[in-house]
């Protein structure tokens, strides 16, 4: 999973991306400090992972990971190149998902290239640019489908139709999320890599002294009541206390997170939120050698699942052996769970499950 850390520029994107990531972004208070994407690697915290590697006494526990890539602040008039925004928008297709950074906090330390801190205005100059880089994209696959279209092969009529649907969206200055696609269509989509047709969490960064009531802010009700338009999910954050957890040692964050408040860090929330987002959810699977979490789409069938670990098992896949997770340390063995008769043997058909502990047989 790759995720875009979007936004104008100062408003906490690598301040964040440096707390969520570990990886020390260059973070300044002026416009285009970041330049060429940073690029993070965060494993996913699953407690899970530690439990049952002390039951197998696993030699080594490897997490899910997800991607996180810093993208330079956008401005106005980033679609037509200001402020090196071609470049920019470009890191935006490669990404899954977007975690678009809103500034919800005053402070007249940090300069904002509009002067004044209103998170709306801002969410709006940000999805224009993308919109207009994606209007730009879309006109010329139409001009192509049309031209084609007269040839009479009426495949492209089906194709001009649909382009002309998603710029009909855009010209009205919504993003192509906000449309109903069957699942043909999402798949010709798909491989348009438009901006706006990826999916959105608002990670709304208020200042230290709003964490006790963020939810609850003036600045961050309105991020909420915007997004709520779009179906999207807002994300409360304070970028600098995120920051300031993420440098103490592991054993001393559950302390630090309760004297703010807090149930558990911005990473978290963030991954659950990602997940949720994309539809995913991790399965696992334990032994000796290691512990691992792997990562799936909701709703993907055991032969998938076993893909995910090498091809080989998908191909030559027979059965899997399922036990969930908490019954399995409830059982405290795989043995035991065994003569309990909480291992199932589930075939092509079985939907993986979140939790679910696994053991592939294939034959190839």
């Amino acid at each position: 999973m790759k995720l875009g850390v979007v936004g104008l520029p100062n408003v906490g994107k690598s301040t964040l991306f440096n707390a969520i990531t570990h990886a020390g972004a260059m973070a300044a208070n002026f416009p285009f400090c970041t330049i060429e994407p940073n690029v993070g690697i965060v494993a996913v915290p699953d407690e899970r992972l530690d439990k049952l590697a002390a039951l197998y006494n696993s030699k080594k526990i490897v997490p899910a990971t997800i991607e996180f890539v810093d993208i330079a602040g956008l401005v106005r008039g980033a679609s037509k190149g200001e402020g090196l925004g071609n470049k920019f928008l470009s890191h935006i297709r490669e990404v899954d998902a977007i975690v678009h950074v809103v500034r919800c906090f005053e402070d007249d330390n940090v300069t904002h290239v509009e002067d004044t801190v209103d998170p709306v205005r801002d969410i709006g100059i940000i999805n224009l640019e993308l919109i207009l880089s994606d209007m730009e994209a879309v006109e010329k696959r139409l001009d192509k489908a049309k031209s084609m279209f007269k040839t009479g092969d009426k495949k492209y009529q089906v194709e001009a139709e649909l382009l002309q649907r998603i710029y009909d969206c855009l010209a009205a200055e919504k993003p192509v999320r906000s449309l109903d696609f069957s699942e043909d269509e999402q798949d010709y989509v798909k491989g348009l890599f438009l901006l706006t047709s990826k999916p959105v969490i608002y990670a709304a960064n208020i200042s230290e002294a709003d964490i006790e009531n963020g939810e609850n802010a003036p600045l961050v009700l309105k991020v909420k009541e915007f997004a709520a338009t779009e179906h999207a999910e807002t994300l409360v954050i304070c970028a600098k206390t995120e920051e300031e957890i993420s440098s103490l040692p592991e054993s001393e964050q559950g302390e630090f997170l309760e004297a703010l408040g807090l149930k558990e860090s911005g990473l978290k929330r963030l991954v659950k939120a990602s997940y949720k987002l994309l539809g995913l959810m991790s399965f696992l699977t334990a032994g000796e050698p290691e512990t691992r979490a792997w990562t799936i789409k909701i709703g993907t069938k055991a032969p998938q699942a076993a893909g995910k670990i090498h091809s080989d098992f998908e191909r030559g896949f027979i059965r899997a052996e399922v036990v969930n997770y908490q019954v399995l340390l409830d059982c405290g063995s795989l043995a035991a769970a065994r003569e309990k008769g909480k291992v199932r043997s589930e075939g092509k058909e079985y939907v993986m499950q979140d939790g679910d502990v696994v053991l592939f047989r294939f034959n190839v």
